[in-house]
């Protein structure tokens, strides 16, 4: 399957992210170009599916802050345990903003808190756990890296798409954080660790078990965009 080119920065030529993405391309275009995001793009996606997402997503984020929290307990240096520390801490802020966003869309905090983790949020959050508990910093990483890395080229998909629509797109602000530089550092620099780890824990002998979780992630990043649609039917 063709694949757009990886975005400027998204690792480096031959590296494991990129060899990840172009084996893993059916999924991974699955992934980043569902049904649910071409709704954000051209602001046609039903916003029952959209405030659907919101909660859920809330709930997946404590989880994933969770398992970078693992990540850190499983990093190979003292550097690493810095930059996960980082990202942590810049995970607790995207759920304070979360929280402000979700607000905006009439969903307080006591009713993010009070809703039920859906099948799909479970599935995936808990798959996620698993590979770290019983991987190593390397299967953690590759499981993660389809969130942090996929929102990123999401973003920049709707950007450069024909059917983009900026105004009265009531989805506006959600693509401008994903494709605004914050953000599109952190992706950059997910994908660079991923290459990193890549060359320093045996990815190359590794590659066929490592696709298979990458794989695993992009689908289970599919089915949460899709739980978001089926709200609206």
């Amino acid at each position: 399957m063709s694949l757009p080119p990886a975005p400027p920065g998204y690792g480096a030529e031959g590296g494991l992210f990129r060899r990840l993405r172009e084996a893993a391309a059916a999924e991974w275009d699955a992934y980043c170009w569902h049904p649910f995001v071409r709704g954000l793009a051209d602001g046609s996606l039903p916003e029952a599916a959209f405030r659907r997402y919101l909660v859920q997503d809330y709930l997946f984020l404590i989880h994933f802050v969770r398992a970078n929290a693992l990540a850190l307990v499983k990093a190979e240096s003292l550097a690493a345990m810095r930059e996960k520390a980082a990202t942590i801490s810049g995970l607790l802020q995207e759920m304070t903003l979360h929280v402000r966003f979700c607000a905006g869309w009439g969903l307080d905090e006591s009713a993010l808190e009070a809703e039920p983790e859906a099948a799909e949020t479970v599935a995936y959050t808990r798959w996620v756990m698993d590979r770290g508990l019983s991987g190593d910093i390397l299967d953690l990483e590759v499981a993660l890296a389809p969130c942090t890395v996929g929102y990123g080229e999401i973003a920049l998909r709707i950007e450069a798409h024909p059917s983009r629509r900026r105004s009265g797109n009531p989805y506006e602000a959600w693509i401008a954080a994903y494709a605004g530089e914050e953000y599109q550092a952190l992706a950059r620099a997910a994908a660079a660790r991923l290459d990193r780890l890549g060359e320093s824990h045996g990815g190359a002998a590794r590659f066929p078990a490592l696709l298979a979780g990458f794989q695993e992630a992009a689908r289970l990043e599919a089915a949460f965009w899709q739980m978001g649609l089926d709200a609206a039917r």
